[in-house]
């Protein structure tokens, strides 16, 4: 007859066999054409103030770009993904534009896998509705392209104004690999930038306002959420990494005003390779994460990722959850609750069980790594505690979670 504990540790082995052998599901095409996927703009025609092109990639009907007052014909923009990727399909907002005819109306899209300016084929050309959201129109041709040029030929007939709201474009999400070296300082339009990764995770600080960041980075993309002193002074923001990993370019919203428009750009340069320090930061994840359970008993846990729809964690969250055993092994009178979430992409009840998945597997992992089962619990939340808007790519990535709850 088992023990209580052979039971325990024979149950976690057969949640590893069903996380390890159970497929994962393929996922649905994304939305490229998102600052939250990395696409920047790199071509940019004459604008109005304030109506910048990104607003075209902000996930948002509601703000959008347009022209410079009399330059409605022939705008042209071209946006620089993280990837060549075949866009399969593209769709076009213009509801929310701002004067009589100003929506935007023959359209040309041509992709290049070449430069920003050169070996473009054409795969769309349409004629838009007016005031009319979510224009779906499939790609003439399945042509591989890292560069997209989007030409708006006309308007719906106003002498003064050509608007367009969102631009978006479906395809498969490459992998793409993360840039050696990402801790550091960073000049940036926010005073110096220390930042260390620790697997996928990302913490550090700015030396502006007390300034902390807390996220992720998947391929080159760093999504962070920011916060400063001062009551509801946070929110959240997307950095793109060149390459070689020495700057970025970048946007941040502040909290409550995350769908839509930036509230301004975020970019920086590595001045240096060691990572520095601020006087209000701890310098690592695992020292975050004690401060934060230590002071409100609760630690949001960016940085662990699983597979499309499933439970199985990636390989590359490794560092932070053993960051979290390192917590685990220094507080041995520590006993916590894993939480679960998820966006609010799928069935509620998917994603109820998906998230209580995903909270056990974190548990597995921490038990194979010799903390007592009794020590931790497990609940899944779903989509039911968001902490940012499920109508964004940028909000989804948000909530999807885990939480450290100390009791």
């Amino acid at each position: 007859m088992m023990s209580h504990s052979q039971r325990i540790c024979f149950s976690l082995f057969l949640l590893v066999l069903a996380l390890v052998f159970v497929p994962a599901a393929q996922a649905e095409p994304v939305n490229m054409l998102s600052l939250q996927e990395g696409t920047l703009p790199v071509t940019i025609p004459p604008t109005y103030g304030g109506w910048n092109a990104e607003n075209l990639l902000d996930d948002s009907p509601q703000s959008g770009w347009a022209c410079a007052s009399g330059n409605i014909a022939n705008n042209v923009f071209v946006f620089e993904l993280v990837a060549a990727v075949i866009l399969e399909r593209f769709e076009f907002d213009n509801t929310a534009v701002d004067a009589e005819g100003a929506g935007a109306k023959e359209v040309l899209v041509e992709v290049s896998a070449a430069s920003a300016s050169t070996g473009f084929t054409p795969v769309l050309q349409a004629a838009l509705a007016d005031k009319t959201d979510q224009q779906s129109f499939p790609a003439a041709a399945k042509t591989p392209g890292r560069w997209v040029r989007l030409t708006i030929i006309s308007n719906q007939g106003s002498p003064e104004w050509t608007e367009l709201f969102s631009f978006r474009g479906f395809g498969e999400r490459p992998a793409v690999p993360t840039p050696a070296g990402i801790s550091g300082t960073y000049e940036t339009s926010y005073s110096l930038f220390h930042v260390r990764q620790q697997g996928t995770a990302l913490t550090g600080c700015y030396e502006y306002n007390e300034g902390l960041l807390n996220g992720a980075i998947e391929g080159r993309v760093m999504k962070i959420t920011w916060q400063e002193a001062g009551e509801d002074n946070l929110g959240p923001a997307v950095m793109v990494f060149a390459p070689d990993g020495k700057s970025f370019r970048g946007f941040w919203w502040r909290k409550g005003l995350d769908q839509g428009e930036p509230g301004g750009n975020w970019d920086g340069k590595k001045i240096d390779g060691k990572v520095g320090s601020c006087p209000h930061w701890t310098g690592s994840v695992g020292g975050e994460l004690k401060k934060q359970l230590s002071a409100a008993k609760r630690a949001r846990l960016y940085g662990i990722l699983f597979d499309f729809n499933s439970a199985a964690i990636r390989p590359e969250s490794k560092p932070v959850l053993d960051e979290v055993l390192d917590l685990l092994r220094s507080e041995a009178g520590w006993q916590l609750t894993i939480e679960g979430h998820t966006d609010a992409i799928g069935a509620d009840d998917r994603n109820q069980t998906l998230s209580r998945q995903r909270a056990e597997a974190v548990k597995v992992f921490l038990v194979a790594g010799g903390v007592d089962a009794g020590r931790l619990s497990t609940v899944g939340f779903g989509e039911s505690k968001p902490v940012a808007d499920n109508s964004t790519e940028l909000g989804r990535a948000q909530n999807r979670r885990v939480e450290l709850v100390r009791q």
